[in-house]
């Protein structure tokens, strides 16, 4: 049995954007005004924690400008119940480098208080909508609710897709009932697969190919054979695209071979921690990693957490380059459809309407490069550059825009210490990695 603590925290946002989300909130109900947002901390805990863990932890948990007293009607936006936070893993680390070895998890959510609350108002899913995240976040009647948070199931029982006796009826139903976004070609394909052994697939196996195979992973589409009015072309997209560095290799180390390009620098002097706890100046061989990816779906959806994963995917692959890159700095763009921005609209912004389940141009352009920067900054690497386009036309009587917007994550000046072997100077190209991906 695990213990669950909460802390009260300090507040979660500003007076500015606190007048904000009034305004906001005026055009839905005049009634309805936020006064006040908290923080609160969530702890699990695996026994009761010692006076002197008590004080480590409470130290920890207090930064921020404190919460004023708060009065009203309370709703809690806590992270989506069975996930976990960022927040909440670079926290609990933190918390154990701390010696808080009884501390299993650390999570947060963000207590805000409403008067003249009306709950039975059908306005009040729209009061919510403007306080959390509803791809990311949970929103809880308070914080004695919040044990959900930590709530741990067995795993589930491996279930078999009945399709040598249903047919490929059974794998249409398993692809909506199990969200795996198969295309018609990819259910004829496991249709015949299975046939062919002779066994009826698990809902496992069914999951690990809707991932293999995803675009995100093999990149179908730039891997595809194309074309050009009636010409069929040579060159995969990907093709293309490595045919410049085929053509030229001069200056590379590493193209397409792996989770990013470094290209061959010189000897530098650089600055390490010596023994005795000094620093100094060692010349080495540097090479120079540069990285670009889009992150763009996550973005469209949750403009500031889907921004932020885009740069710390790039961190990722970064030091999982040759042997290992050092951050230097990064940088993030977008390209979205018009702002619209209230009373200062343009004349050239027509009104076409959006797809619900994203986020507004004008929404990703005030979060997502928050986003991005937040988590350079906090992994120690400065966000130093960056774009931002508005963009959207209308041609053969479409309207066309950035709606899912274009998120760019990159590094400008990564530097690797270690330099890769000599058969990895001038890579043959292969189709597993690109320096440039999408999402």
């Amino acid at each position: 049995m695990s213990l669950i603590l909460k802390v009260r925290g300090s507040r979660a946002v500003s007076a500015f954007r606190l007048d904000k989300l009034n305004s906001r909130l005026a055009t839905i109900r005049q009634s309805v005004r936020a006064v006040a947002a908290e923080h609160w901390h969530f702890i699990e805990a695996e026994r009761a924690l010692t006076a002197r863990e008590t004080e480590v932890l409470e130290r920890l948990l207090q930064y921020g400008e404190a919460a004023p007293a708060s009065e009203g009607r309370m709703v809690l936006s806590v992270p989506r119940l069975g996930t976990i936070s960022p927040w909440s893993s670079k926290a609990t680390e933190l918390a154990r480098r701390c010696g808080l070895e009884a501390v299993r998890r650390l999570e947060r959510g963000t207590a805000w208080y409403f008067s003249g609350d009306r709950r039975s108002d059908s306005e009040w899913p729209r009061v919510l909508a403007l306080v959390h995240d509803r791809m990311t976040e949970t929103v809880l009647d308070s914080p004695d609710e919040a044990d959900a948070l930590f709530r741990h199931f067995a795993p589930k029982a491996l279930e078999v897709v009945n399709v040598l006796a249903r047919g490929r009826a059974a794998l249409e139903e398993a692809n909506t009932a199990l969200g795996l976004a198969l295309a018609p070609d990819e259910i004829d394909y496991l249709f015949a697969h299975y046939r062919k052994l002779a066994r009826d697939p698990t809902d496992a196996e069914l999951t690990m190919f809707a991932q293999a195979n995803s675009e995100h992973c093999r990149h179908k589409i730039f891997n595809a054979s194309w074309v050009i009015d009636g010409v069929s072309q040579e060159e995969t997209l990907f093709g293309m695209i490595k045919t410049t560095h085929a053509r030229n290799p001069a200056g590379t180390v590493i193209a397409y071979s792996d989770n990013a390009a470094v290209m061959e620098g010189r000897a530098t002097a650089r600055f390490h921690p010596e023994s005795g706890g000094l620093y100094g100046y060692r010349d080495e061989l540097t090479h120079t990693l540069m990285k670009c990816e889009t992150h763009n779906h996550p973005t469209a959806i949750s403009p500031f957490p889907g921004a932020a994963t885009g740069s710390g995917g790039e961190i990722r692959d970064e030091a999982a380059t040759g042997r290992g890159a050092k951050p230097k700095a990064g940088l993030c763009g977008f390209s979205v459809s018009h702002l619209r921005i209230p009373d200062f609209e343009q004349a050239w912004e027509k009104t076409c309407g959006k797809p619900e389940r994203v986020a507004s141009a004008l929404q990703i352009m005030l979060e997502g490069p928050i986003g991005a920067a937040s988590f350079n900054n906090e992994f120690g690497r400065p966000n130093l550059a960056g774009y931002f386009r508005a963009f959207e036309t209308e041609a053969g009587g479409v309207v066309r825009g950035y709606h899912k917007p274009i998120m760019i994550a990159g590094d400008s000046a990564t530097s690797m210490r270690c330099t890769p072997t000599r058969a990895r100077l001038r890579p043959a190209p292969c189709s597993c990695t690109s320096a440039v991906r999408g999402c």
